[in-house]
């Protein structure tokens, strides 16, 4: 990195994809960790709402990392988030998420928004000549994207990777080609990659892909991106002397950095505690149940009952608790499985929250509570069935009803994954 006035240069690169599936978040996973083992200091964004991904590249890195995207977030969220890395980073990888041009703004429109070089991975399976088409479209789908070049992943041989090195245009970059490899994958379930926490060799695979990735043209650094200066928002001690007490574990881990960041900027003492592993609810002034995976462990979390008891005890004396996605399901009566079996929750909200086969929400949505305007999204395979009526429904940017909100006392409720910069003032009083 270097600094030049108001301007960081850091050495950047967008790791792009035509769809999900074609290996961005292993190649993204692999640089950092090839990266990091040379001694570079790396730091990973994720574009979108995602907690998976963003999960292995902190291990891969060795930092925390951050999501980026212009409508959840925002661009000046970004912008501050990307100079910021760019003073004090050896290497900035940016990952994006579905199809490079998917979603309205897409991850397309991050890339030129902030000159970053896309390299895309291409699954190659069963393709030959056609590889150079796709390449050719992802450049030049859109005019003013900084297109570098391509990776090909799944390879089946030397001469196979030949002929889609031949394939491409005139002057595009090869990155090189990744070889089939069964074993280097990353386990999966319904709601995407399972949680860094729960693979258990998962420092073993990265080892794996680093190695890998070691032998193409995308282990050299890219080049460098100037990063103007931009500086974080001012946020208000608002929440000085409070402590919120939050569950973080395999079935509570869907959490953003940037949320626990913004209540540490508002002044919040932060008591992570774990349910899975029998603790209760620690002493607070606030508690926060984020979304994750409760319908997986509805045995050993109903052998905690002290959790159950203690979360009524406290909505009961009229303290804020937040519940989020997983965290709302965990407060009504029952929640039924993929299995069919049934587990008896906490009980603070009427009602059963039922797991589908397919899935059930997913998208940006827009909420307009009491406390203010916040920004999330939704993604979930469960349907809820309450006869609570919501406070109020979350809408999607373009205007339709999204997710019920609901409210008893101080405790929110919702299938809504809040984004807590987008308004700290807001998220203070849903705290105070």
């Amino acid at each position: 990195m270097s600094r030049q006035g108001d301007v960081a240069r850091c050495a950047a690169l967008f790791v792009a994809a035509p769809a999900s599936g074609q290996g961005k978040t292993t190649v993204t996973a692999a640089l950092a960790r090839l990266h990091a083992r040379q001694g570079r200091r790396v730091c990973v964004f994720k574009c979108g709402p995602d907690f998976l991904d963003p999960q292995i590249h902190a291990v891969a890195s060795g930092a925390p990392v951050y999501n980026l995207d212009l409508g959840m977030c925002g661009e000046a969220d970004a912008a501050w988030r990307l100079y910021d890395a760019a003073r004090d980073a050896d290497l900035i990888l940016v990952e994006g998420v579905m199809g490079l041009y998917d979603g309205q703004p897409s991850g397309a429109d991050i890339a030129r928004r902030f000159g970053l070089p896309v390299m895309a991975v291409i699954d190659a399976r069963a393709m030959a000549q056609t590889f150079g088409a796709i390449a050719h479209g992802l450049a030049h789908y859109q005019s003013g994207l900084p297109f570098s070049g391509v990776l090909a992943n799944h390879v089946g041989s030397a001469r196979h990777a030949d002929m889609l090195r031949a394939a491409l245009p005139e002057g595009m970059r090869w990155y090189g080609a990744l070889a089939r490899d069964v074993q280097a994958g990353l386990p999966e379930r319904h709601l995407g990659l399972l949680q860094a926490a729960e693979i258990v060799d998962l420092k073993a695979r990265l080892d794996r892909f680093a190695d890998a990735i070691a032998a193409t043209g995308a282990a050299d650094l890219p080049e460098a991106v100037a990063f103007p200066a931009a500086s974080a928002p001012d946020v208000p001690p608002l929440l000085a002397g409070r402590r919120i007490a939050i569950a973080r574990d395999a079935a509570y881990g869907f959490i953003y950095p940037a949320n626990l960041d913004t209540l540490r900027a508002l002044g919040a003492e932060l008591s992570f505690f774990s349910p899975l592993a029998g603790e209760t609810l620690p002493e607070c002034d606030a508690a926060w149940l984020p979304g994750g995976y409760p319908e997986l462990h509805g045995a050993t979390l109903a052998a905690n009952p002290a959790f159950y008891r203690d979360l009524r005890a406290h909505a009961a004396e009229g303290r804020p608790l937040l519940a989020e996605c997983g965290g709302m399901m965990s407060l009504f009566e029952e929640v039924v499985d993929k299995a069919g079996q049934c587990h008896t929750f906490a009980g603070l909200l009427p009602g059963r929250s039922v797991m589908q086969q397919r899935l059930a929400a997913l998208g940006m949505q827009v909420a307009e509570l009491p406390e203010g305007r916040l920004q999330g999204h939704t993604f979930h395979y469960s349907k809820s069935d309450t006869p609570l009526v919501p406070l109020v429904r979350a809408a999607t940017p373009d205007g339709r009803e999204g997710e019920a909100i609901y409210r008893q006392g101080r405790l929110t409720a919702s299938y809504v994954h809040f984004y807590f910069p987008s308004n700290p003032a807001a998220v203070a009083a849903l705290f105070a």
